[in-house]
């Protein structure tokens, strides 16, 4: 295409400005977007998941110890027994039970045929014992103040003319009226009482062979359950039994020593699975925590070492460290390793 004198100037000038602009087209460098870290990091401790504290149930002296510290024991092993004129042994203990309960069937048998040939009266007709002594309250109640007027009518000693007489000899009829409606009212009263006596004979006998059989189930048990261990330990006081099968990580007993009960003298733990138990969680943080979440947790003793885990429960109650209010969240963890050590230090963090 030809072009004019007038077009060459133009389009110089538009070319100059165009290689002129270039620079200042050029887009500023970006500013990274930076993402806010809501990662809760605790402290925490470890310990087993099953553990518990035995104490005596009776004061003496240690008569032996079968088993030591770091030993593993079965549900319903001994681990020591004592020597005390007022404790039983297991066998002992099985004898007694035995007594009770054939005691115990005996005294519900004799109160229940007691109640069973108690004369109800008419009167009491659709009514419970309780609810017969109330009704038969409120009769006696209405009778005694309906006799009120009268009791002391025969005391009176007065010179009166035939009309008084005769008016005094209606009072007189009337006073054993009432005096009569009322000692059927407190004949009914008793009455009452009696049925209400011999049901509550009947309940107390009843309640007496339940723990009878409770207490013989529970030292006839042969498989040493967690559920009956406490009847055990409180019944077969002479000998202290593991309640569960563990190792012992604490034993403070020895032969020869006198103990007194309710003195906690070993520790049995089940090592199988083990918890951390966080330690400084705030009360802005536990708000964020849930039941179920994941979590990873280091040991001090294992630097290089994750383990797994997630929340098992949180606690409702709180403590103050160091000013902080802070709440215990309990870590159930899935992984685990033979060289763990109840009290070692955690750091748990929640994912």
């Amino acid at each position: 295409m030809k072009l004019t004198k007038l077009a060459l100037p133009i389009l110089l000038a538009l070319s100059i400005a165009a290689c002129g602009s270039a620079p200042a087209t050029s887009e500023a460098p970006a500013i990274p977007t930076v993402i806010a870290d809501d990662t809760i990091i605790s402290e925490g401790r470890l310990e087993p998941v099953h553990f518990t504290e035995l104490a005596l149930n009776a004061n003496g002296l240690i008569s032996e110890v079968l088993k030591s510290e770091g030993e593993s024991v079965t549900a319903g092993e001994v681990i020591a027994r004592l020597k005390s004129s007022d404790a039983q042994t297991l066998e002992s203990a099985q004898a007694k039970a035995a007594q009770e309960l054939t005691a115990a069937y005996q005294e519900v048998r004799d109160a229940q045929f007691k109640l069973d040939n108690f004369d109800v009266p008419s009167e009491f007709a659709g009514l419970t014992p309780s609810e017969a002594v109330k009704a038969m309250l409120v009769q006696l109640d209405k009778a005694r103040a309906d006799f009120e007027p009268y009791k002391n009518i025969n005391d009176r000693n007065l010179e009166l003319t035939d009309a008084q007489k005769r008016g005094e000899e209606a009072v007189t009829g009337t006073a054993k009226i009432y005096k009569k409606a009322l000692d059927n009212a407190w004949a009914k009263y008793r009455k009452a009482i009696q049925w209400l006596e011999l049901e509550s004979a009947a309940e107390n006998a009843n309640s007496r062979l339940s723990n009878a059989q409770r207490d013989y189930d529970a030292l006839q048990d042969p498989s040493f359950s967690e559920d009956t261990a406490g009847t055990r330990a409180a019944l077969a006081n002479a000998e202290v039994r593991a309640p569960f099968s563990g190792t012992i990580t604490d034993l403070d007993l020895k032969v020869g020593e006198f103990e007194s009960a309710g003195e906690t003298v070993v520790t049995i733990a089940d090592t199988a699975s083990w918890v951390v138990k966080t330690t400084d969680l705030t009360e802005i943080d536990v708000v964020n925590i849930k039941e179920g979440q994941p979590v990873t947790v280091k040991l001090d003793a294992f630097p290089k070492v994750e383990f797994k885990g997630h929340v098992l429960s949180i606690g409702e109650n709180y403590t103050k460290n160091q000013g902080d209010v802070v709440y215990e969240v309990t870590i159930l963890l899935t992984d685990k390793d033979a060289a763990m050590r109840w009290g070692m230090t955690a750091v748990v963090t929640f994912e």
